[in-house]
């Protein structure tokens, strides 16, 4: 049984690709950022504009003339630029690790589950649930770190261990990531040896402390933020009334101060380790600014 690594080419119609198609084309232009709507709305004035014009190819130059009516001139450019880098992600005969990193709160399993969606990547997992495994095959006395949450692994400190200079929180949180981190490669070099994509998110995908640069796969790493303390708090009563209080509310703003030091030392390595910072203030842009790093990051691979 085979499986696509994402999505299919673009159905313009034609010799060389799949024939037009309205759906495809819809979720191809999700894929670029734009929200489910809009993308269907577009994808609809394309097929009447073809029925109009009694053709069965459309090309991109008509596509983004017709998107610029839709969604102004500015957003049809990008979403025509993204279009042509989705063509250069569907060349690209390596699979894709999207990785999405951030502090506990910053939205990122839902980018995450989202991004491999509109990418049609099927294998979505989270350092959250490896840890969580782990835990089933490591005692807390073995291996106390995994037994917290990250802004909690101080917990799991020695008296020793507390007597280390620098943050109780931070060592406790970097002492766990250590050990979560070898179930994230394991994770990792398994969907690789099957030669499908993956997207993968946590708080435990600290940048430089995760290899980055393989021979077999693109690998995409993003760390997603919220600069704004009451936006990032706000995140957490949201969670919890989702969550019907399995997540809850109490715990985290608790714990928000250790959270925020966490997201502090994610950035510094973010910059240090030149990977890019997504702001999570808007979730349509930012999902936006995740699938065109991935997209342009396929794109300058094909070219290389």
């Amino acid at each position: 049984m085979t499986e696509r690594r994402y999505l299919a080419p673009l159905p313009l119609g034609g010799d060389e690709g799949p024939p037009w198609s309205k759906g495809l084309m819809a979720r191809a232009l999700a894929a670029t950022g734009l929200t489910p709507t809009r993308a269907y709305e577009l994808a609809r004035r394309v097929d009447a504009d073809m029925a109009q014009r009694r053709v069965a190819v459309v090309d991109l130059d008509r596509l983004g003339e017709i998107a610029a009516e839709l969604i102004g001139e500015t957003e049809a450019r990008r979403t025509i630029r993204r279009l042509r880098r989705l063509q250069a992600l569907q060349q690209l005969e390596l699979p894709v690790v999207l990785l999405v990193g951030g502090a506990t709160g910053t939205g990122k399993s839902t980018l995450a589950t989202e991004a491999a969606h509109r990418l049609g990547i099927t294998r979505v997992t989270s350092t959250d649930f490896i840890r969580q495994t782990m835990r089933a095959f490591f005692s807390r006395e073995f291996m106390p770190s995994v037994h917290y949450s990250s802004f909690e692994a101080k917990l799991a400190l020695t008296r020793a261990d507390e007597d280390l200079s620098g943050d109780a929180a931070l060592l406790g949180f970097l002492d766990q990531t250590r050990n979560v981190l070898v179930g994230v490669e394991a994770a990792i070099d398994r969907v690789l040896t099957e030669g499908w994509s993956m997207v993968l998110e946590g708080v435990h995908l600290v940048p430089g402390m995760i290899a980055v640069d393989r021979a077999d796969a693109l690998v995409v790493q993003c760390v997603v933020a919220i600069s704004d303390e009451d936006l990032h708090r706000s995140h957490f009563w949201v969670r919890d009334a989702a969550s019907d209080g399995l997540r809850p509310l109490e715990k985290y703003i608790d714990g928000l101060p250790e959270i925020r030091l966490i997201q502090d030392v994610l950035l510094e390595r973010a910059r240090r380790f030149d990977v890019p910072v997504i702001e999570n203030d808007s979730f349509d842009e930012t999902i936006g600014e995740v699938l065109d790093l991935v997209l342009t990051s396929a794109e300058r691979l094909v070219r290389a």
